[in-house]
């Protein structure tokens, strides 16, 4: 897989995920892939999510973000604990926001504005609590080819 970032990208959207994690305490990732193998993007999306094993937080509030940038195609896929809270249109007006900075070929922008949008709404409904709350899930952007991200992890 040739890397759609550069590094200074990538460590733009890890930031934006480490600041949309401080308030809450669900969890949210980002998988790239050249192109999507399936037919659905939202398909796709959900076996990337069992994949990167994100159904095993404890409050079931992980929130995956998936792009095929190749094909431009991209799917956002929350856990059962946040989709039985959020309002049914959520998921769809947070793609709208990221596919719209998309069109302007705004790519980290939009998947920034998407992450900001899912942390605000992560906070309302999983606060942090500073006594019990854990960093389940790795922050790094995951690649579809499994090949390391082109910056070390920190």
């Amino acid at each position: 897989m040739t890397h759609p970032l550069t590094p200074a990208q990538e460590e733009t959207l890890v930031a934006a995920i480490k600041a949309a994690e401080l308030r809450t305490s669900g969890e949210i990732r980002l998988h790239l892939e050249d192109k999507c193998p399936t037919p659905e993007p939202l398909d796709r999306a959900a076996q990337v999510f069992a994949e990167l094993k994100m159904h095993h937080t404890k409050l079931r509030n992980g929130v995956l973000f998936y792009l095929a940038w190749q094909t431009r195609q991209f799917a956002v896929v929350g856990d059962s604990g946040i989709n039985a809270s959020v309002p049914d249109d959520f998921w769809e007006d947070v793609k709208e926001t990221v596919v719209g900075h998309f069109r302007q070929e705004q790519y980290v922008p939009g998947l920034e504005r998407g992450i900001r949008l899912v942390g605000e709404q992560l906070r309302q409904l999983f606060p942090y609590n500073a006594a019990t709350d854990v960093n389940e899930l790795d922050d790094t952007i995951s690649y579809g080819d499994d090949s390391p991200s082109p910056t070390p992890s920190r």
